[in-house]
């Protein structure tokens, strides 16, 4: 059996067993994504409406790193796959920046990725989520090597249609938002909730202003939220 085999029926059988209970059986994908392509990292983040991103499982640090990036700035391979919805593979960051989301290029540079390859993740005819995957080193990948690669997203979306946090689905069976536990980015919706209210702002404004303040501050936008929720920062003058 083929080693993608191998990891669709790991997946199918931890789903089975109630292994859809944790975020591992996301992450048996991840990690086997690393074993089968010439990747040094792979991510999954789930997306909802006005561009909310919630990571559910990274392979390691610089994976998680440059999930969080894009998702504080609002442009990054990941929107550019879920827009689209088909493949963004970038195999030399630095023989230019993407017009798509220049600043992600510019502050990824920061970090040892050399190329980027990022895949839309569908539940039916629903993208729900992207797999994000990064190598340290410039170069292409092999027709076979796309061909696992997609194979490997659609293990992911099956990953992700088991998966559930604290007895709450994450994702129901047509791809929507749900508000599972322990999420990441839970101080961040419940900021741009907050400015929603506050300001009379739609949900895409209101996380636009969010991540607006964080980049003119040198913060990150979980910073930012933290000081929101917890009342350190006045909603009133900072974000009009």
């Amino acid at each position: 059996m083929a080693e993608v085999e191998v990891l669709r029926t790991s997946v199918l059988a931890a789903l089975g067993e109630g292994g859809g209970e944790g975020v591992d059986v996301v992450g048996r994908v991840c990690r086997g994504c690393v074993r089968l392509l010439p990747v040094d990292g792979a991510a999954v983040s789930v997306m909802a409406d006005a561009g909310r991103r919630e990571i559910v499982y990274a392979s390691d640090p610089v994976s998680t790193a440059l999930a969080e990036l894009q998702f504080s700035l609002g442009e990054g391979p990941c929107f550019e796959a879920s827009a689209a919805g088909g493949p963004v593979l970038v195999p030399e960051l630095a023989a230019g920046s993407p017009a798509a989301w220049p600043v992600f290029a510019a502050e990824a540079a920061a970090y040892p990725v050399a190329a980027l390859f990022t895949f839309p993740v569908q539940i039916g005819a629903v993208r729900v989520a992207t797999l994000d995957t990064y190598r340290s080193t410039p170069g292409s990948l092999g027709t076979a090597e796309l061909a696992t690669a997609l194979q490997v997203a659609d293990i992911a979306a099956l990953a992700l249609s088991g998966l559930s946090g604290g007895g709450e689905r994450w994702l129901d069976g047509d791809g929507r938002w749900m508000d599972g536990a322990g999420m990441r980015h839970r101080e961040v919706h419940q900021a741009t909730g907050m400015l929603i209210a506050h300001l009379d702002l739609p949900a895409s404004a209101a996380l636009a202003r969010l991540r607006a303040y964080a980049f003119g501050h040198g913060r990150s936008l979980l910073e930012v939220a933290g000081d929101i929720v917890a009342g350190r920062l006045r909603l009133d003058e900072e974000f009009r």
